[in-house]
């Protein structure tokens, strides 16, 4: 039997602790003026102190399985994609179904930076489709303030602590995820990395009075490549679905920098008002954006059944991804 995989339900969680970029000012050399031209970021959420990114992975998910009517227990498989798990091991996906109760799920943990969310709608909609399972959660999670130098403007203003959560099942021949593209560039990994912390450069007092357990970006290198990834892979998932930009209901890209997703919109040449932009409120979520911003979308109404969705990233790897939704809800 053959199967298409879609998306039945949705979730976000986002902490309550708001940071501004007037709070940052009193942090680090910056202004609420320099952040905004460069970024068009705002605001972000702050996880808070007892909360790990199981926590926020959890919350999502609730709201996602609700979403879909799904039951937790119903659960084949689990994917979150992280960079900033509660642990090395357990992966905080299994941390996920202890809390959920999922007891018949597989788990596992994905690392593809910011692409990460998309990575695991890749996989887990082509166990789908080969029939090996049938109800799949996928979870895009990071509490990236833990991972900040704070005293880095360059940096520490760009990122924010979020979660959201889609679960994947079988939908009606010709909706779901109709086509994929993704893709690494290895060569690149050192313009976004924390060098320190595994096995190449181990915890040391050193590492740490270095900051080396944090986010270090090349940002020029970054956007370079996220200039030319998210416009072609777009166009490439298009292209295998026999589609074109006219027939794109809603762009929802990576939230990194908004001169990144005004770029994709021009070289895309897609209008403006069909792209789903929400860095001014919650920065950059890493993995966690794209499933944020579907919940949002769903929320407002912007989603229907039927409506192409194209979602794209990219990130630390350096990875890119796309995927090409039809709506199926």
């Amino acid at each position: 039997m053959t199967y298409a995989a879609g998306i039945t339900g949705v979730g976000r969680y986002l902490p309550e602790k708001v940071l501004t970029n007037f709070d940052l000012e009193k942090m680090v050399e910056t202004s609420d003026a320099w952040i905004v031209e460069r970024t068009g970021i705002r605001t972000r959420h702050i996880a808070a102190p007892e909360q790990a990114t199981s926590d926020l992975a959890y919350e999502a998910s609730l709201k996602a399985l609700a979403d879909a009517g799904v039951q937790a227990e119903d659960l084949d498989l689990i994917i979150v994609a992280t960079e900033t798990p509660d642990y090395k091991y357990p992966s905080t996906a299994c941390l996920l179904q202890a809390k959920l109760g999922a007891k018949k799920a597989a788990c596992f943990d994905l690392s593809a930076g910011c692409s990460g969310f998309v990575y695991a709608m890749g996989i887990g909609s082509q166990s789908i489709v080969s029939g090996l399972y049938k109800k799949v959660l996928i979870v895009g999670a990071e509490t990236l303030s833990r991972i900040l130098d704070w005293t880095d403007r360059n940096t520490c203003v760009l990122f924010g602590d979020g979660a959201g959560a889609a679960v994947l099942e079988p939908v009606e021949e010709g909706y779901g995820i109709l086509s994929l593209d993704m893709g690494a560039d290895g060569t690149g990994g050192e313009h976004l990395i924390q060098p320190a912390g595994g096995s190449r450069n181990p915890a040391t007092h050193e590492t740490v009075d270095a900051h080396g357990h944090t986010v270090h970006m090349d940002g020029q290198d970054v956007f370079k490549f996220a200039a030319r990834k998210m416009p072609s892979a777009s166009k490439k998932v298009l292209q295998k679905a026999g589609l074109s930009i006219e027939d794109v209901s809603l762009l929802v890209p990576h939230q990194a920098n908004m001169r990144i997703i005004d770029n994709a919109i021009s070289r895309l040449k897609i209008d403006r008002d069909k792209v789903w932009i929400n860095i001014d409120k919650h920065g950059n979520m890493s993995a966690a954006c794209i499933p944020v911003c579907l919940s949002e979308a769903q929320e407002a109404g912007r989603l229907k059944k039927g409506d192409n969705v194209i979602l794209v990233a990219f990130g630390a790897g350096l990875t890119w991804a796309g995927a090409l939704v039809k709506w199926s809800k």
